[in-house]
């Protein structure tokens, strides 16, 4: 089982938008750059993301993308139920099978991805970037989700 790089690509993207919360609205080819992401991917990405009210988009010359709420209060299964669906290892709904004891595993593990994905919020994976920036003097490209 693998995340796509829808996944991985927006959590960069939202965890950009949270360390540069301070500066208002990003444009996405600044982060495509910093990032090193195509921008039509990124603006894929933000486009779902707005939909889903995670980020908010503006026009014009003081424009483009920050984050909807405060960063605390958005965790990456957030980010990635937006971008991949349910968290889900097996999909046990069509199975005709009225007991079936593998079921429950597929679902404690699919539980069990959910709760690692939601302790972690993008206000403390900033934190920690800027930890790592400090540490490693790197710039913005300093995590690598």
């Amino acid at each position: 089982m693998k995340l796509s790089t829808k996944s991985r690509y927006g959590t960069r993207l939202m965890l950009e938008l949270a360390q540069r919360q301070a500066q208002g609205f990003i444009l996405l080819g600044d982060i495509a750059r910093s990032q090193k992401i195509s921008e039509k991917y990124l603006w894929q990405l933000a486009s779902a993301l707005k939909a889903a009210g995670l980020v908010n988009a503006q026009r014009g010359v003081k424009g483009g993308f920050a984050l909807a709420k405060p960063a605390r209060d958005i965790s990456v299964k957030d980010i990635v139920a937006v971008l991949e669906g349910p968290i889900e290892l097996v999909d046990c709904q069509d199975c005709s099978r009225e007991e079936c004891i593998t079921g429950e595993i597929w679902k404690e593990s699919s539980r069990a991805i959910e709760r690692v994905l939601a302790s972690y919020n993008l206000f403390d994976l900033a934190a920690k970037a800027d930890r790592m920036r400090a540490k490693n003097n790197n710039g913005y490209a300093a995590f690598g989700v």
